[in-house]
């Protein structure tokens, strides 16, 4: 019988390859007897390298047996099928990209102008709902934009494109300004623009047209739309690889958004905590208006500490040391006299290298003192406080919504606030089986630590105020409390689920005891001059 012509192609499932430069010889098999024979079919002989008893020198190549072969060309018909359906796929994307590219190049010589028959339009920002300013259309027309029926207001409106969607003859921009987002709809002539088929999000954009009311079964913000009539590009934004929703992602690298802050802000997360954050700072003064603070301005540059050196920002101040300011309290307590009760919205540093939620080199800290009050009043300001500014916040319908959007669990704290002072706080965390820093049961003197601290909090479910807490472990200047001179007349303020949010304490207000508590702490008081002049 004479010997096959057919060529011998190898397949060897360790050290073979279905990609290139794999051809089915000896120096370069498949991997998979079924790739093998999707490419050569009948057209050749398979040989399988494998292991036998009878193979002295180790594994050798043998025909491929009936069994193998034929699940190998069941095998080969799935790839055939899944290559031609993605030689199908290339096909149509070759046709639409070209058919793309066509229709941009015809874009490009539609030229829009505005029409200046139209009524002058009104220039609004996307918040804008007062009646007596716009007037939304509905109902059916023939005409997508006809002011002749006098239905609609003719607005000019400006924004960077937030989302936009392309469907067939119809581009729907959501647009975004910082007070609110708008649908508008390009149609027409306006829709087959280069502008408009190469819109980019985050596009600064100005677009005019007629406001409408939503059509029955349709969603848009404010169920509202503007049927542009003409729309210019301001400023347009890189797309593709270099679009900005590529650089910045809600589940990205926390370094890479932290280096592109700049753009992070311009997402919806980020922009809502800024806008819950300035209506909570807007409650905070008007809280103080209610409760009769004045307001004031602290220096930022200082020369002397506050709570600890080791958390100082340094430079040189035309040749005199100074400092960053951790805490605007003790320069608070200077207008006292002049001013009565004062508060102060203003930053504060601290040069602690930590990556915890609780520890930032610049924040904004909002601080007050009160003249002539007792520990006891000073929690009770506190609470009032704190709780009147959630009233106000909450009480603005878009802030409220933010909040429920960014914190659905969030809700407003229970009223009075639980009351414990430190000793008693270590009893509960021993018996409570918490463990220190360390893994010890706590011990009198301990700075309770946020992880412990957090756990007690988060069990009562209420917020507490933690108060007595040794001299050891605050600053200089607390008072001490008169019934155990271990303690201060201090106090924090902590709330389920977040830990610590407020600090306070009363005021030494002896020389002698100030004195002391310099020569205890290592303080210098000749720079404090100015502080200690006031117990004088």
């Amino acid at each position: 019988m004479a010997e096959s012509q057919k060529p011998q192609i190898h397949v060897d499932s360790q050290s073979g390859s279905d990609e290139a430069p794999a051809d089915g010889s000896k120096q370069h098999p498949y991997k998979t007897l079924g790739y093998a024979y999707f490419q050569h079919k009948e057209s050749a002989e398979y040989h399988v390298l494998g292991e036998d008893e009878s193979d002295k020198d180790g594994p050798s190549y043998k025909p491929a047996a009936k069994a193998g072969l034929k699940k190998a060309a069941k095998l080969a018909q799935g790839l055939e099928k899944k290559a031609k359906g993605q030689e199908e796929l290339a096909l149509r994307q070759k046709q639409e990209e070209e058919s793309r590219s066509k229709a941009l190049e015809e874009s490009k010589k539609i030229i829009v102008t505005e029409d200046s028959s139209l009524p002058k339009a009104v220039k609004i920002k996307l918040s804008e709902k007062d009646p007596k300013v716009i007037r939304l259309r509905s109902g059916d027309s023939k005409k997508d934009v006809d002011y002749s029926e006098g239905r609609g207001s003719r607005v000019r409106v400006a924004g960077w494109v937030h989302r936009v969607r392309d469907q067939k003859a119809v581009i729907f921009v959501e647009l975004r300004d910082g007070y609110g987002f708008l649908q508008c709809v390009l149609t027409g002539q306006l829709a087959k623009t280069y502008d408009a088929l190469t819109l980019t999000r985050e596009t600064f954009m100005e677009i005019t047209g007629e406001m409408w009311e939503v059509p029955p079964g349709a969603h848009a913000p404010d169920d509202r739309e503007l049927h542009a009539d003409y729309f210019k590009v301001i400023g347009k934004a890189p797309g593709g690889e270099e679009a900005i929703t590529n650089k910045v992602q809600a589940q990205g690298d926390a370094q890479t958004l932290l280096d592109q802050r700049h753009l992070v802000m311009r997402g919806e997360v980020a922009s809502a905590v800024m806008r819950v954050r300035a209506a909570v700072e807007s409650a905070f003064a008007q809280t103080y208006r209610e409760v009769d603070c004045c307001k004031v301005s602290p220096p930022a540059l200082v020369q002397t500490q506050v709570e600890g050196g080791a958390t100082l920002f340094k430079f040189d101040y035309y040749g005199e040391q100074s400092f960053l300011t951790q805490s605007s309290q003790l320069y608070l307590e200077t207008v006292l006299p002049s001013l009565g009760d004062v508060y102060c919205i203003e930053k504060s540093f601290r040069a602690e290298k930590s990556l915890t939620r609780r520890h930032l080199s610049e924040y904004t800290h909002i601080e007050a003192e009160l003249n002539n009050i007792t520990f006891d009043e000073l929690l009770v300001h506190l609470e009032q406080v704190m709780c009147r500014v959630l009233e106000i916040t909450l009480s603005d319908p878009r802030i409220a919504g933010l909040i429920q959007k960014l914190h659905p669990e969030f809700k407003q704290p229970e009223r009075p606030f639980k009351r414990m002072k430190y000793a008693d706080a270590i009893d509960w965390l021993r018996e409570h089986d918490i463990p220190n820093e360390e893994g010890e049961p706590h011990s009198f003197g301990d700075d309770i630590a946020e992880a412990a601290e957090r756990k007690m909090t988060d069990i009562i479910d209420r917020p507490i105020f933690l108060t007595h807490f040794p001299i050891e472990i605050k600053a200089f200047y607390m008072a001490k409390d008169v019934e155990d001179p271990r303690v201060t007349e201090s106090v924090d303020c902590l709330m389920p689920g977040v830990g610590e949010i407020v600090g306070g304490s009363m005021r030494m207000w002896d020389y002698d005891e100030l004195m002391a508590a310099y020569e205890r702490e290592g303080i210098d008081p000749k720079p404090y001059y100015w502080y200690t002049d006031q117990r004088l």
